[in-house]
């Protein structure tokens, strides 16, 4: 089994990698959710929840998704 072979039957075979995932509500948690597409994703949790993550809060995670040093499992 390779890497290749392993991802080509998951659900977002069909999607590039995820880079940055948001999950609102406070929750420092991604429980279970596309654990493999996430292995090299960046996470930002917001205090806010869904209904108030407007632009405003888009652009916020967006500067700190910037602000962030992607080694992609590398050891610095």
């Amino acid at each position: 089994i390779t890497e290749e072979s392993f991802s080509k039957y998951l659900y977002a075979s069909v999607l590039p990698d995820i880079d940055f995932m948001i999950r609102t509500s406070g929750e420092q948690r991604i429980s279970n959710f596309m654990l493999w597409e996430l292995s090299y994703a960046e996470l930002y949790f917001p205090k806010c929840y869904f209904p108030d993550f407007n632009e405003d809060e888009y652009d916020k995670a967006l500067e700190e998704y910037t602000k962030r040093d992607r080694r992609f499992g590398a050891i610095k």
